[in-house]
């Protein structure tokens, strides 16, 4: 997908739609309607259903947590009427809040489902490491006026990369069945005041990055050593970890799925890393049993199902 494309205007576009929606989550409770508090899912239905002259629900790729961006945030819905692309995006755009924007729109199979068929999700944390408080970077990055070693924290970050049972780095309250996920390659780096932790899995348990955030700057800070990561892994108990990060340095940066639906590639975000020139879905996958299955490959069984040896 190049950086600009024209939005078609003629031909309605009906049955399942795919969308990119970007989002400051500053405002917001996190991703998930709420009775008591503003979602960015209602945002967008709200938005959508104005467009579409009636009440629609929109299903995402993965749910972030109350302050979290996403500069790829991956949805699904039905459309209840015809409407052009142009008609989609634009629509909602008018309706929708200077904090909340929709990238683009596309027609996927009736099969699509952006939570239950993503091979992968990627985030990148954001810490801007300098003696004086941030001003423009304040609402989507963290700070830290400590000198970070950020060679150390990537050294102790590869602890965390394969299948491993997470439990140290998940929230009290998750709600998640097992605390079993997959890391495909978890990376920390500086650009100048900038030091960004660039992590992709199959998915993440509540809280996993933001607690994986906070045990690396103890590490980078020098408080503790490049085995800390491996060691809080062993321990499998979160009453024993590190501090929670803070929601604003999280960026819900791209969501994988399979070639067969011709999702559109775009920029890597959020812009602040913009000049790495990096797009969506560049990183190779790990050949796994999970993407075997959610691509539909003959033969291949539900990972549950390969780790209890049922057929």
């Amino acid at each position: 997908m190049p950086l600009f494309e024209f939005l078609d205007e003629k031909h309605p576009l009906t049955g399942r739609l795919a969308m990119s929606v970007e989002y400051d989550g500053t405002g917001y409770c996190g991703w998930q309607r709420l009775k008591h508090a503003p979602s960015v899912q209602e945002t967008l239905e709200t938005a959508l259903g104005r467009v579409a002259g009636a009440p629609l629900r929109v299903l995402c790729s993965g749910r972030t947590d109350s302050g979290v961006h996403a500069t790829r945030q991956i949805v699904h819905f039905d459309a209840p009427v015809p409407r052009s692309e142009k008609a989609w995006v634009f629509g909602a755009n008018a309706n929708l809040p200077r904090d909340v924007a929709v990238r683009w729109v596309k027609p996927v199979p009736d099969d699509f489902h952006a939570r239950f068929l993503a091979l992968a999700r990627r985030y990148r944390y954001l810490i801007l490491n300098q003696p004086s408080r941030p001003v423009l970077e304040r609402a989507n990055a963290t700070w830290c006026r400590e000198p970070l070693d950020a060679p150390r924290m990537h050294a102790a970050a590869q602890a965390l990369v394969g299948e491993h049972d997470f439990s140290s780095f998940r929230a009290a309250g998750c709600q998640s069945k097992s605390p079993t996920r997959h890391v495909h390659f978890i990376e920390v780096n500086r650009y100048g005041p900038l030091i960004a932790i660039d992590i992709q899995a199959n998915a993440f348990l509540h809280h996993m990055i933001r607690n994986i955030a906070g045990a690396l700057v103890s590490v980078g800070r020098g408080d503790r050593g490049e085995g800390y990561l491996a060691e809080l892994l062993a321990m499998r108990d979160r009453a024993r970890g590190d501090v929670t990060a803070p929601g604003c340095g999280l960026h819900f940066v791209d969501s994988v799925y399979d070639e067969r639906f011709d999702l559109p590639r775009e920029p890597l975000g959020p812009n602040l890393l913009a000049f790495l020139g990096e797009w969506t879905g560049e990183r190779p996958l790990p050949d796994t049993p999970m993407v075997r299955y959610r691509r539909g490959e003959a033969g291949a069984r539900h990972p549950a199902a390969v780790a209890n040896g049922v057929d």
